[in-house]
C-alpha cells in the first residue's frame, strides 16, 4: 500500500506547513474537504498549534474561525449535558462511563481539540438498562421516533437501546451496554472494560475508559461501522489519542496485549495501518509485529485497502474514483461482522425493500 493518500485534507494534517504554498484553488478545496469530513475546526486547531493561522487567506479564514467557535460552544454544551445526565442518574448505585468525544472532553484529552459532536454516548451495565432508561426519561429524554422494526432490532440485537432525545434541548444520548452487538463475531467483555474505568475529576459517578480501552473502542467503532461519513475525523481522534498515550514508554506493549485480551486485535491492526496511510502517525514496527497474527491474508488485505483508503477519505467528489462500491462494501462488511447470516440476510432485505417505504404511525 502506498504511503500517501490522495486527498488534500490528509496531506494538510500530515504536513501543516504545506499550506504556506497553497493556491487559492487549494484553499477552496481544503475548506470543502474539511467541511465534508467534519474537520474544519480541527484543521484550524492544527494550524494554530503550528503558528500558521496567518497563512490562511482572509476570504477562507472565516470558515475556519466559525468552525472553531462552534467547536468551543459544543464543548461547553457537552460539559453541561454530562452534568445533567449525572444529575438524572445520581439515584442509581453505579457510575456511568462516557465514550468517544464526550470522554475526550471530560478527561481533557488532546483529542477534544477541534472536535464536533452529534450525541453523547454512555456505557452502563446491561442489567441496569431499564433503570437508566427510566431515569433519563423522567429527566426529559425520550426514545427517538423509529419504526417498530428498528425498535425491536435495537433492543434485541444491538449493543445499545434506541437513541434518547431530550424534549427541550434536543440533545441525543446513546446508552450502550457493550461496545459491540451480542451477535457480533467478537465479544469484548464489558465487565472488563468497566473494571478498569477511570473516574472523572470532580464528577462523582462519571467515568471514562482506561487509556488503552478508549483507543481500542475508537478503533472498533471505526472498523465495525458500516457508515463512515466522518471516518477521517475518527482517525484523527485515534491519531491524537495515540500520540498522547505514547509518551508512556510501555504503552505500545500494553495496547497490543489489551487488544488480544479483548479480541480486538484485528480492529487495532486496521486502525494502525490506515493511520500510517492517512496521517503518518508514528507507530513502532514492534507494535505492528505484535499484531501479525491478527493480520488478514493477502487477498483480504488487498480488498480492505481498496475499501478503506476510499471510505475513510473525505466524503467529497474530489476524493472519489471509479471504485464506487467501496461504501456499499464497507456497509455489508460491517453487518457481516455484526450479525450471523441467518439474521443478516433478512435484515438487509428489510432495510433495502421495506424500511424506505415504511412510516411509523406512532405520535412523537
Amino acid at each position: 500500500m502506498k504511503s500517501r493518500s490522495r486527498d488534500l485534507l490528509s496531506c494538510t494534517l500530515r504536513s501543516p506547513d504545506s499550506v504556506t504554498r497553497f493556491s487559492m484553488g487549494e484553499w477552496d478545496l481544503l475548506v470543502r474537504q474539511a467541511r465534508s469530513a467534519g474537520l474544519l475546526a480541527r484543521v484550524r486547531h492544527v494550524l494554530a498549534r503550528h503558528q500558521l493561522t496567518e497563512a490562511i487567506p482572509a476570504v477562507a479564514r472565516w470558515h475556519f474561525d466559525a468552525a472553531a467557535t462552534l467547536a468551543a460552544k459544543q464543548q461547553l454544551a457537552v460539559r453541561w449535558e454530562v452534568d445533567k445526565i449525572r444529575t438524572a442518574l445520581k439515584g442509581l448505585a453505579f457510575p456511568f462511563i462516557l465514550l468517544k468525544g464526550s470522554a475526550y472532553v471530560m478527561a481533557n484529552l488532546p483529542a477534544a481539540s477541534g472536535r464536533l459532536f452529534n450525541d453523547i454516548d454512555i456505557l452502563v451495565p446491561r442489567a441496569q438498562l431499564g433503570a437508566v432508561e427510566a431515569a433519563l426519561m423522567l429527566a426529559g429524554w425520550h426514545p427517538t421516533l423509529l419504526s417498530d422494526y428498528d425498535q425491536r432490532y435495537y433492543r434485541r440485537w444491538m449493543h445499545e437501546i434506541p437513541p434518547l432525545q431530550h424534549a427541550v434541548r434536543a440533545t441525543v444520548i446513546d446508552v450502550h451496554h457493550a461496545i459491540l452487538p451480542d451477535t457480533a463475531r467478537y465479544h469484548p467483555d464489558s465487565a472488563t472494560l468497566r473494571h478498569r474505568a477511570v473516574a472523572v475529576a470532580d464528577m462523582p459517578g462519571v467515568q471514562v475508559l482506561a487509556t488503552e480501552d478508549r483507543i481500542l473502542h475508537s478503533a472498533t467503532h471505526v472498523f465495525h461501522d458500516g457508515e463512515l461519513p466522518h471516518g477521517l475525523r475518527d482517525l484523527t481522534d485515534l491519531d491524537l489519542l495515540l500520540r498522547d498515550a505514547a509518551a508512556n514508554p510501555d504503552f505500545w506493549l500494553r495496547l497490543t496485549t489489551r487488544a488480544n485480551e479483548l479480541q480486538l486485535g484485528r480492529s487495532l491492526f486496521y486502525a494502525l495501518r490506515y493511520l500510517r496511510y492517512f496521517l503518518d502517525t508514528p507507530i513502532p514496527d514492534s507494535a505492528m509485529a505484535a499484531l501479525e497474527r491478527d493480520k488478514p491474508n493477502r487477498l483480504t488485505l488487498a480488498l480492505m485497502d481498496r475499501i478503506f483508503t476510499r471510505v475513510l477519505a473525505p466524503d467529497h467528489a474530489s476524493c472519489a474514483d471509479r471504485f464506487t462500491p467501496a461504501g456499499l462494501a464497507a456497509f455489508v462488511r460491517a453487518h457481516w461482522l455484526r450479525m450471523p447470516v441467518h439474521l443478516l440476510i433478512p435484515h438487509l432485505l428489510h432495510k433495502a425493500f421495506v424500511s424506505p417505504y415504511q412510516r411509523n404511525e406512532k405520535p412523537a
